[in-house]
């Protein structure tokens, strides 16, 4: 493609495109183009069709082409990024030594920049959705909103409502009346804005009373929004939730009456049968997190049996990397490693369970079915050009296996969110990425230089130094 075709492409539109084939849920649809429009699909189809259908519209023809929907990252933490490589070698439950303390050292600029370079990340990687489960910075959320919006990336921004100490029971306490205000005034603020969708948070169950904890969901499933929770996390917390209440974090939820559509349980790694009965039932939503499983768990979630039993979940980078072809290799290859060998298992959801789970069923996920997550007619044209003539992919037998086990972010020539060109050959197109990413080198350093950042694993240079010493 030439400079006439990024021309073409990076206007409001309306416009045809035709690549060698769309992505749709049941597979590659070769010959077939789509017609975008006011920010959405207006139609999709055999590209003769759409020509003769729309005859005034000028087709971009894209050779060499797959046009497919944008991932969805249903488990991200923006305001994180500063400190993302800060996690390598570390134990469980860093969140307590690294992510608090380095999110409360962040000021409006840098917690914008942080937030905003997390976002150029995810586009890089082909998500069109991230999915922020809330920032301890203290600045107002709306720092976080606009980063998105500038970066042109579409959003579920978490609130934290967070509201106890977790060190105390705080059972038979009244909700917090601000918090619940806070909360509701959340969503309010970005009913009907084209990009940020309100969403409510709470870290881990026990940060958050009871009643907050019942009232919150109940705000969130009446706004039809999400509220998302690290549930089963790690071996501490569950520990934690069977001394203080006898029920392990998940059970706890479901006793108070909190599991249901609205819920988006975070890793949900360590889940008992029973526990997985009942997301099945309740219609709770899980993020599936493989890489930071590999990275900072103490389990991979086994959501092949997730699949199995139909209950809805996405999958999340938990702000590891931005890559969601390597997400969703990371996604199967973690469950053939954890469950497939030991069964005998080649295949751990064919390639297609994967690609579904990283698009449409992340979508779901994180409460945007109706939005966005597929190229069909009248939802949000979020979505990728992946160039599938390069040696990776051009010999093709099996194009959605293909993608899950050999596509990478460098195949990506163009990302859309909402119909507008947002990215071209990894370079933003309506604003300086690399400028943005100097900006963020200055102020990362300054920010984990003041940070009561407290690690356990030296750096790999040190950790060497000690190995080979004699």
């Amino acid at each position: 493609m030439n400079h006439n075709t990024l021309e073409l492409l990076d206007r409001t539109g309306p416009f045809l495109i035709e690549p060698d084939a769309v992505l749709l849920p049941e597979g590659p649809a070769p010959g077939w183009a789509v017609v975008v429009a006011d920010g959405a699909f207006r139609a999709v189809g055999p590209a003769e069709e759409l020509r003769r259908a729309h005859p005034h519209l000028e087709g971009v023809r894209l050779p060499g082409h797959l046009l497919m929907p944008g991932f969805i990252d249903a488990h991200h933490h923006l305001t994180q990024s500063f400190g993302s490589a800060l996690a390598f070698g570390e134990p469980s439950e860093i969140f307590r030594r690294v992510w608090v303390p380095l999110e409360e050292a962040l000021d409006e600029e840098s917690a914008y920049v942080a937030a905003k370079l997390a976002a150029l990340e995810a586009l890089r990687g082909g998500f069109t959705t991230v999915a922020d489960a809330g920032t301890r910075a203290g600045v107002d959320v709306d720092v976080i909103a606009s980063a998105a919006r500038d970066a042109g990336i579409r959003c579920v921004l978490g609130l934290v409502c967070n509201d106890a100490d977790d060190l105390t029971d705080d059972r038979s306490e009244d909700a917090d009346p601000a918090v619940l205000d806070r909360a509701e005034k959340h969503l309010a603020r970005y009913e009907g804005d084209p990009l940020v969708h309100g969403s409510l948070a709470v870290s881990v169950p026990e940060a958050a009373r009871s009643a907050t904890l019942r009232q919150i969901a109940g705000l969130a499933a009446e706004a039809g929004a999400t509220v998302q929770i690290h549930v089963n996390e790690h071996l501490a917390g569950v520990e934690r939730s069977l001394l203080r209440h006898g029920l392990r974090p998940l059970e706890h939820l479901h006793d108070l009456g909190v599991l249901g559509p609205h819920l988006l349980a975070a890793h949900a790694t360590l889940l008992t049968p029973r526990e997985l009965t009942l997301l099945a039932d309740t219609g709770t939503a899980v993020s599936y997190n493989p890489v930071a499983s590999a990275w900072k768990g103490n389990a991979v979630a086994p959501a092949l049996a997730m699949a199995e039993r139909g209950i809805r979940f996405g999958l999340g980078t938990d702000g590891t990397r931005g890559d969601g072809f390597r997400l969703a290799d990371a996604a199967e290859f973690a469950q053939r490693i954890a469950y497939g060998l030991a069964s005998g298992d080649s295949s751990c959801g064919a390639g297609w369970t994967w690609l579904e789970h990283a698009t449409r069923g992340g979508a779901d996920a994180v409460g945007l079915r109706a939005r966005t997550g597929t190229v069909a007619e009248g939802l949000a044209a979020d979505f990728l050009l992946v160039d599938v003539a390069n040696p990776e992919l051009a010999l093709s037998w099996d194009l959605p296996w293909e993608l899950v086990r050999r596509g990478n972010r460098d195949q990506i020539t163009a990302v859309f969110v909402g119909g507008r060109l947002r990215l071209w050959r990894g370079l933003p197109t309506a604003w300086d990425g690399p400028a943005l990413v100097r900006r963020a080198a200055e102020l990362a350093r300054t920010t984990v230089e003041r940070a009561p950042v407290t690690r356990t694993h030296p750096t790999s240079t040190a950790a060497r130094t000690r190995s080979t010493a004699p």
